[in-house]
């Protein structure tokens, strides 16, 4: 489940137009949503309020296995539509797999004038967090230069790491502060990154092959028949029995001045098109005479799936992923390990399964990422809902790996509370079977 601080954070993205998605970072998230969910640890209790549009509190506490709590602060210098954990749509709370849409090149804000001057100014977000009874203290502050530039600055400030060496000796809660800009075209997306605390100097690059569609291109004429319809610029010619997509490559290298070591990792993604599965046109429907409304209510051409693949040649460390939406409700993911140097290797499987009931509204939108800004949000009707309108409730995430870790956990909503509740088993060991056990309790309000 997503903290309350990154809701804000992704509302905040999604208000000022700018794509998270398209960083090498997030290269393997589709298949990180199903294989590397977190488990909770123990009881954890989140309480967050949102006075208004620009002003977020947060306060947190876990009971077991240790007592401790944290309280935050969030501000944004633009209206945010942040929701109740009660009425705010379930799959924007979850880490997920997800087929994410082309990208764009980020738009900025309208200018505005008052008396022959800029009155407009740069959106920002402000956000601390203060953990007791430690002190340690987390900061970030992020802001948009231009509408292709974003700037990043987060810091951890934490008492117990002046006083311990040993701690420090191993890298843990170390005070440390990290600059970052991201600069982002659409087609090209960089990163560059500076952390104080080890004189580290990084950079990320992703490239999108294809051609992207402008956003000020006109919409396709989808009443003329499939033959005729003009072809997209970014689609590919259809091969038999193939996936039709677009590919994504990417690497990164960073240096330490402090530790006079290097690193180096590559990187490629194939994803199918969001909406080679129709119905996902972002138009309105058409009438249910039509064509098009009669093929809309087929089964999807191809499933959305993304397949990605990692190297890292100083370390020997090769990652393949497969992850596919193989039903409505239903998405399954495989990634392999390998090691060429110590030859180790490990298999990991997992799956997320939706969970749904009877309702009066519809829950399966689309995606805000794949709404253009023109264009209004429009119900997807899936071809197994067309008639049963449905409600998710709940989520079940699985995992098992040849390493004999097993982990579930379920996270629903109930009333209007956000639950998460899972463990994590080791299969190997006869005397502690169940590693960890963990309950998670969110409730945010609005307004």
């Amino acid at each position: 489940m997503h903290p309350f601080a990154s809701y804000v954070l992704r509302s905040y993205y999604r208000a000022t137009g700018w794509n998270e998605d398209n960083l090498y970072a997030n290269l393997t998230r589709s298949s990180n949503a199903i294989l590397d969910f977190s488990v909770p640890r123990g009881l954890h209790l989140s309480i967050s309020k949102a006075p208004n549009g620009l002003f977020n509190t947060s306060y947190s506490m876990n009971a077991m296995p240790s007592l401790n709590g944290s309280v935050g602060y969030i501000f944004t210098s633009c209206n945010l539509d942040v929701k109740s954990s009660g009425s705010v749509r379930f799959k924007d709370m979850v880490e997920r797999f997800k087929v994410y849409d082309q990208p764009r090149r980020p738009e900025g804000k309208e200018e505005e004038w008052l008396a022959g001057e800029r009155a407009d100014t740069r959106d920002y977000l402000l956000y601390g967090r203060l953990y007791l009874p430690t002190g340690r203290l987390d900061a970030l502050y992020s802001t948009r230069l231009s509408p292709t530039l974003q700037a990043l600055v987060a810091a951890i400030s934490d008492p117990r790491s002046t006083f311990s060496s040993e701690k420090r000796s191993r890298g843990d809660n170390v005070s440390n502060i990290m600059f970052s800009l991201q600069h982002d075209i659409g087609k090209w997306c960089s990163e560059y990154t500076y952390s104080a605390e080890d004189g580290m100097l990084g950079v990320r690059v992703l490239h999108n092959f294809g051609r992207l569609r402008n956003p000020t291109e006109p919409p396709e004429d989808l009443t003329s028949p499939p033959g005729t319809r003009p072809k997209r610029v970014d689609e590919e010619e259809a091969t038999g029995g193939g996936l039709k997509g677009r590919v994504s490559a990417g690497a990164e290298f960073y240096i330490s001045a402090k530790e006079r070591s290097a690193g180096v990792s590559t990187g490629i993604r194939f994803t199918t098109l969001p909406d080679a599965t129709p119905p996902s046109f972002q138009f309105p429907q058409p009438s249910s005479s039509s064509p098009l409304a009669q093929s809309s209510r087929s089964p999807p051409s191809q499933p959305p799936t993304t397949i990605t693949a990692l190297f890292n040649p100083m370390m020997g460390h090769i990652s393949t992923a497969y992850a596919a939406r193989v039903s409505r409700d239903l998405s399954m993911c495989s990634r392999f390990d390998f090691n060429v140097y110590s030859y180790d290797s490990e298999w990991t499987m997992g799956a997320e399964w939706w969970m749904r009931r009877a309702a009066s509204k519809h829950e399966d939108e689309l995606e805000p990422s794949l709404v253009p800004p023109e264009q209004p949000p429009v119900p997807v009707p899936q071809a197994e809902s067309l008639d049963i309108p449905s409600d998710i409730h709940g989520v079940v995430k699985a995992r098992i790996s040849t390493n004999n870790n097993v982990s579930l956990m379920w996270e629903g909503r109930l009333k209007q509370m956000l639950v998460s509740l899972g463990f994590v088993s080791d299969l190997s060991s006869r005397s502690k079977p169940i590693k960890a056990i963990g309950l998670e309790l969110s409730y945010f309000s609005a307004g």
